[in-house]
């Protein structure tokens, strides 16, 4: 699997780079073809009265499809970690109905 992170508004720290390969790389664990991930975070260009909103926005290339994923948060981890939840809950998803297909596929065959 291939990572690409991007950044705009924020400077992209180790800390930052690492957290977001390690929420991502655990995306391996419930759909194991994942085969490139793009991911960009910063602050969000709209205004906002109440301080600075943080965005993770993501690209995931499984098989020949794509899943877009974006999410905002008043912290740029929780930000992180709500694309996190969400594309895991979406790959979930998308597995079961890949299974559920395979085994009507060889129901047929029967």
């Amino acid at each position: 699997m291939t990572l690409n992170i991007s950044h705009h508004g924020i400077e992209l720290t180790p800390a930052i780079k690492q957290y977001v390969e390690e929420k991502m790389e655990s995306l391996k664990k419930y759909f194991d073809s994942i085969r490139h991930i793009d991911v960009e975070v910063g602050i969000s260009n709209h205004h906002h009265r109440k301080g600075n909103i943080f965005e993770c926005k993501t690209v995931v290339q499984v098989g020949g499809e794509v899943i877009r994923m974006e999410k905002e948060a008043d912290d740029l981890y929780k930000a992180i970690d709500k694309v996190r939840d969400h594309l895991r809950a979406e790959l979930s998803d998308w597995k079961k109905r890949l299974e559920e297909r395979s085994m009507q596929k060889g129901k047929r065959a029967l």
